[in-house]
């Protein structure tokens, strides 16, 4: 093994020792998870959270198996070692740079047996921040999968002043994961239905995740 695939490989595995023991001390309470409890048992499904809360629902779904779209730059190399070492698919482009064959590709993999669950971002890689892109909406047409809308917020934790305000739980503090109400695209949606169905998308994860905040005290700006 050449010395630059040993280095993303100890990344990768550093990465993933440190999101494993970061959130064993913490404890995680959820939020309309009953609402979609079918819908996740199923594993044909497509997750839908903002850039900034990224870490615990990677850390939550491990082993899952969901395929997500990372970017293709070196920032999103150290993501996607250790989005792998999770048990994760990683699919590396955006929406910016050849995205129409990153979608392809996704597609294909979602579509694989025995059946996984997407994985979309829908402000990454760089924003707008909460402004979701059309992306997951294409991709739930394509597939037929109900997006669900999920975020999480922590009693204490550290915000970075980066352009999504990421969010980092404290060591030993409480998160509350809370699930939206799902989204269906239907396989023949027109321009005008995709557009409709990205606004109630993104109209509901504001929702929550202002929701989830506000339940801790926190307005981030």
């Amino acid at each position: 093994m050449k010395w630059e695939e040993l280095k993303w490989e100890l990344i990768g595995s550093l990465g993933k020792a440190f999101v494993d023991a970061w959130f064993a001390t913490i404890k995680v309470e959820s939020e309309g998870r009953e609402k979609v409890r079918s819908i996740l048992e199923s594993r044909r499904f497509i997750f839908a959270f903002w850039h900034s809360r990224i870490l615990l629902i990677s850390y939550l779904y491990q082993g899952w198996g969901g395929v997500i779209l990372v970017s293709a730059s070196r920032d999103g190399e150290y993501m996607a070692r250790v989005l792998k070492r999770q048990g994760h698919c990683t699919v590396r482009g955006s929406t910016s740079k050849k995205g129409g064959r990153a979608l392809a590709e996704q597609i294909r993999r979602i579509q694989e047996e025995p059946a996984r669950p997407g994985v979309v971002v829908p402000d990454g890689p760089q924003g707008p921040r909460f402004r979701a892109q059309p992306g997951v909406v294409l991709l739930a047409k394509k597939t037929g999968y109900p997006v669900i809308p999920i975020t999480y917020s922590a009693r204490r934790m550290k915000v970075f002043p980066s352009w999504d305000r990421f969010i980092l739980p404290l060591p030993f503090t409480v998160c509350k994961v809370v699930y939206g109400d799902p989204v269906v695209v239907p396989t023949d949606a027109d321009p005008v239905v995709l557009q409709e169905r990205l606004g109630r998308l993104e109209q509901e994860l504001r929702r929550i995740t202002f929701e989830a905040d506000r339940g801790f005290g926190h307005v981030i700006e």
